[in-house]
């Protein structure tokens, strides 16, 4: 697989663990909304640490950009990050990934699993075709939840959060629960979209089962 050096251009926190990466974007190089790539950063002794990274800006942008969260507490990739600095270098692979934009629907995602739908619904936004997509989003707290005020933007009352450990007035407590999504889906014949933790995804991929959604209509993505 082809490898790319990257200039880092921009080094944002966008809540407490999570950054906003952007670099320069080589030449011709191609992804589709929802894809990721495989990163390392480019010096000595984190050259061959890839992770799995999804693209969150847009095709035709004239440069990269990654949402990632970073876990200080672990002494990996990601809190080398924290330490990231603009003119450093990342090394990135071809693109990859499942997910992709079939059709209108429901996106499901839990924590950074946020990620690849980022780029889907700006690519949405960009050609007006919005539409009637709904987003539900769970989260351990509020501070947790990634581009809120942008998917607020783009969605309004179709973006639906839901926070384990936090009560607030305006968003739902708990878990995504069968119930849950039960009483918020009005629609069953529509994609859904799926992507977060591994034990989160395979939970709500039962939910959806259970209430007779076609599997056909289930996308999902692993990390």
């Amino acid at each position: 697989m082809e490898q790319f050096i990257v200039k880092v251009t921009s080094v944002d926190k966008i809540t407490h663990d999570v950054l906003k990466i952007k670099t320069e974007k080589p030449l011709n190089y191609l992804f589709s909304p929802g894809q990721a790539t495989e990163v390392a950063i480019n010096k000595t002794g984190w050259e061959k640490e890839y992770r799995p990274f999804t693209f969150t800006s847009l095709p035709s942008d004239n440069f990269i950009e990654f949402i990632v969260k970073t876990y200080p507490s672990y002494e990996g990739m990601t809190n080398e990050l924290l330490n990231l600095e603009v003119n450093e270098e990342l090394i990135i692979k071809d693109s990859w990934g499942t997910i992709g934009f079939k059709g209108e629907g429901i996106f499901i995602a839990g924590g950074a699993g946020i990620t690849p739908f980022i780029s889907i619904f700006r690519n949405l936004r960009s050609q007006n075709k919005v539409g009637n997509n709904k987003l539900i989003f769970a989260n351990k707290t509020k501070a947790d939840i990634i581009n809120q005020s942008e998917f607020e933007e783009m969605l309004g009352k179709n973006f639906i959060n839901i926070l384990s450990d936090e009560k607030t007035d305006n968003y739902a407590q708990g878990y995504i629960t069968e119930e849950f999504l039960k009483n918020t889906i009005t629609d069953l014949n529509k994609y859904f979209y799926v992507c977060g933790p591994p034990p989160m995804m395979d939970a709500v991929e039962n939910y959806l089962l259970n209430l007779n959604i076609d599997k056909k209509l289930i996308i999902k993505e692993k990390f």
